[in-house]
Formats: C-alpha cells, sequence, structure tokens
C-alpha cells in the first residue's frame, strides 16, 4: 500500500458524517455492521503500513547516523595523516611527507562524501518523519471513529430492541383491551350480569308468591274465625266479638240492607 493510498483512505474514513450516512442507509445497523468491518479491516492494514514506513524511517536514520559518524572518523584521520605528514616534512623527509598529505586529501575526500550522504539524505528522512506523524494522527482517528461507530451501533441496537419491546407490550394491551366489546372480558362480564339479573328477577319473583301466601293464610284465618263464631251462635253460646277483630272485614262483603230487614 502507498504512502497516497494510506493517506486517501484515512481522509475519505475520518472524514465520514456517520449521522448523515445513517440518514441515507436503507438499514442503519446493517450500514454500521459493514462500516464497523470496514473499519477494523483498513485500520489493520493502515498499521502494517505505518509499522512499514517507521521501519523505512528508522533506516534511513541510521544510514545517515553512519554517513556522520564516518564524515567525523575520515576527518579524524585527515587530520592525522596531516599531522603526520608535517612531522616527516619537518624532518626533511619530504617524500613521506607528500604521501601522508596525499592520504589526508583522500581521507578528506572521503569525509566530504560521507557528509554529502548525510545532508543528502536529511531532507528524506524529514519528509518520511513527517508521513509517519501524520499516519499515526491518521491512524488514531481511525481508532477514535472505529470506536464511535462500534457505540453508535451498540445504542442502535439498544434502542431497535427498546422499540421492539414496546411494541409487542403494545400490541399485548390491544389484545385486551377490556373496554373492547368483542374481547373475550366484556363477553364474560355480559354474561355475569346477565345471571345476576336473572338471579335479582328470581328473587322478586319469589318475594312476591311468599307475600300472595302470607296474604292467603290471612285470609283463610278470618273465614275460619267466622265459622267458628256462627256455630257458636248455632249453639246459643256466642262469644264476645274482639274489638279490632277480623270479623268485621269478613262481614263487610254482606249488603247492609239485609240487617234492616232483620
Amino acid at each position: 500500500m502507498t504512502k497516497q493510498s494510506i493517506f486517501g483512505r484515512i481522509a475519505q474514513l475520518t472524514k465520514a458524517n456517520i449521522n448523515a450516512l445513517l440518514d441515507q442507509a436503507e438499514d442503519p445497523q446493517k450500514m454500521l455492521d459493514q462500516m464497523v468491518r470496514d473499519y477494523t479491516n483498513n485500520i489493520a492494514e493502515a498499521e502494517s503500513a505505518v509499522a512499514q514506513t517507521i521501519g523505512n524511517l528508522r533506516m534511513l536514520e541510521q544510514d545517515h547516523a553512519e554517513d556522520v559518524k564516518a564524515a567525523q572518523d575520515w576527518g579524524g584521520k585527515a587530520l592525522a595523516a596531516s599531522r603526520r605528514a608535517d612531522e616527516f616534512r619537518a624532518a626533511g623527509q619530504a617524500a613521506d611527507a607528500e604521501k601522508f598529505d596525499n592520504l589526508a586529501k583522500v581521507a578528506l575526500q572521503r569525509q566530504i562524501s560521507a557528509e554529502n550522504e548525510a545532508r543528502s539524505a536529511e531532507p528524506n528522512i524529514a519528509s518520511q518523519t513527517e508521513v509517519v506523524e501524520k499516519l499515526k494522527t491518521g491512524l488514531n482517528q481511525m481508532k477514535v471513529k472505529l470506536s464511535e461507530l462500534s457505540s453508535k451501533r451498540d445504542e442502535l441496537a439498544a434502542r431497535a430492541k427498546s422499540a421492539q419491546a414496546q411494541s409487542q407490550v403494545q400490541d399485548a394491551i390491544k389484545s385486551i383491551d377490556i373496554m373492547d366489546p368483542t374481547s373475550e372480558v366484556s363477553r364474560f362480564e355480559d354474561k355475569i350480569r346477565r345471571e345476576e339479573a336473572r338471579v335479582q328477577g328470581a328473587a322478586e319473583l319469589q318475594a312476591s308468591s311468599l307475600d300472595a301466601q302470607f296474604n292467603e293464610l290471612q285470609d283463610m284465618g278470618e273465614q275460619t274465625e267466622v265459622e267458628a263464631r256462627l256455630a257458636a251462635l248455632k249453639a246459643g253460646t256466642a262469644p264476645q266479638a274482639s274489638i279490632g277483630s277480623g270479623t268485621a272485614a269478613a262481614s263487610s262483603t254482606v249488603d247492609e240492607a239485609d240487617f234492616d230487614k232483620l
């Protein structure tokens, strides 16, 4: 994976507006599941690419450090060769002095070469260092985004379950609506009311029948007393009339004019 593709992938994912995407999705939860999978895979790829980029940077830094050390070493050798040439020249040994001056020149050339290598690597090291920092930042952003996606998915799943539970409860409430005249509870209540009305009617009918029976018994008692008194009259042993007794009521059916004929 190239640096350009890594940057492009990170920029695309980290700038994604989750809420806007969810508003456009037909099935938000499935979309979030897919996004979580994509982010997880992309993070794994990005981590591998970042690790490789860091490894390359460390190699550049090691090469640069070696070039710097080589330049220092060749500088030291050039200085040592130059001093040795001065010693030979002071001793009147011109040939040996020339030899060590030439060695000093060779060392200086290699020092310059090492310094150029180190200097040319520095911009690349600076660029790679910036790339690594950007990749680390982007990777951290992707991980934050993944955490956000996971939380959003869990929240959405919980809300979906809650909505489903509420819907089930509402359906259950509708199915047992006691005010619905077609419900089993309403029909059972109506049946009980009819039974209560029947019992009440039977009770009233029974009470009316008892009143009639008591009235009949009272009439029979008065008639019995009349017959007894009539028998006593015929026997010449008429009983004393009881004030307020039922005799008057029994004889009230006789025509008053009949008494005038006596």
